[in-house]
């Protein structure tokens, strides 16, 4: 019977264990709950802010550029447009990049346009000036991406050093937050460098990079990114390619044994070309743009690093060279300010208005 009472009381001391633990259980447990879903809602509105993130408007993504052409404009024409006028005008646009052709063509029209229209005063020149260099600007007819094929596959090009690894990375978050889901293909085989920052803004997007050792064909590496992203439904393909333009006759028929290895897909790719500059490069843009299309036409241009350059005069001079769309421009260092150029707000900063 001694037992009995000894059995009894490590019993009740088993159970109030029991309780105990059971009652802290259920204590920590909303707790716990209540973290996870926080965390998740403070994802989701990361995301949701990102997404939403305001971009940088022309008018200051533009000051360098504005504070060259513009003005150096006002005040020029308080004497009217005569001969002084027109060298003053020739060194100010050409101290802005826009290059010596598109210059003398510009003198050409204002001269031409102010004696038909009688304008002689300095606010109506300076107006004209801003018309005529708005004229070179083509309108862009859109892209392809909205058609069925799917999916749309972007071909990057561009020198080494302009930005063209990071634009797809911009590029990537812009089509996400526009609902698209997006695959990177690093087709830059011959730059380890380049494939590690393109697989880093895949993580950071949070999307697949289709991939090959340093040295892989590029186009066997680009032919299997589209099958992939065939395969899973994806909307859009932004593929990187090499930028060796000092190795003039490689690169060029590498771009175009990459043309002819994506056709026989049979999706039409790629959808579209485009040709990435540096902005601060000014005229070097020119003969990059004249040396790829030697090869391959662009169907769209994009300028990178305009806020950090003086040098903005030069869309005007690729623009009306070329005629080739302006698709974007980088006014910043955030995904956000990989803008789609708009010829109206562009002009508008560029001469001093908001437009925005």
């Amino acid at each position: 019977m001694l037992f009995d009472p000894l059995l009894l009381i490590g019993l009740a001391l088993v159970l109030a264990v029991a309780c105990w633990l059971l009652i802290r259980r259920k204590e920590n447990t909303p707790e716990q709950t209540h973290s996870i879903h926080g965390s998740e809602r403070e994802a989701v509105a990361k995301r949701a802010a990102i997404g939403l993130a305001e971009p940088t408007s022309f008018f200051k993504g533009l000051s360098r550029s504005r504070a060259q052409l513009s003005s150096s404009l006002r005040g020029l024409f308080s004497d009217g447009f005569n001969e002084e006028i027109r060298e003053d005008l020739e060194g100010i646009l050409l101290s802005s990049d826009v290059g010596v052709d598109t210059t003398d063509w510009v003198l050409e029209k204002l001269e031409q346009r102010s004696r038909q229209e009688s304008v002689s005063d300095p606010d109506g020149l300076l107006a004209l000036v801003k018309e005529i260099l708005a004229s070179t600007l083509p309108v862009s007819e859109g892209t392809a991406e909205e058609g069925a094929t799917t999916p749309h596959v972007i071909l990057m090009i561009g020198v080494n050093g302009v930005g063209k690894t990071t634009t797809i990375g911009k590029l990537a978050h812009r089509y996400q937050t526009r609902g698209k889901t997006v695959l990177l293909a690093a087709g830059d085989t011959f730059r380890a460098a380049a494939v590690e920052q393109l697989k880093s803004w895949g993580e950071q997007n949070g999307v697949p990079v289709i991939a090959q050792d340093s040295g892989a064909d590029s186009a066997s590496v680009l032919y299997d990114a589209c099958a992939s992203a065939r395969a899973r439904g994806i909307d859009v393909v932004l593929a990187d390619t090499a930028g060796r333009l000092q190795n003039k006759t490689n690169l060029m028929n590498e771009l175009e044994k990459i043309g002819r290895v994506l056709a026989k897909l049979d999706i039409g790719a790629p959808h579209e070309v485009l040709l990435v500059l540096d902005a601060g490069t000014g005229q070097n843009a020119i003969s990059q743009t004249r040396e790829f299309m030697k090869t391959i036409r662009p169907t769209g241009l994009v300028l990178t690093k305009l806020d950090g350059t003086a040098r903005g005069g030069v869309i005007f001079a690729l623009s009306r060279e070329f005629g080739l769309p302006i698709r974007y421009v980088g006014l910043g260092e955030r995904a956000e300010d990989l803008r789609p150029f708009d010829a109206t707000s562009f002009v508008d900063a560029i001469f001093g208005e908001t437009g925005e």
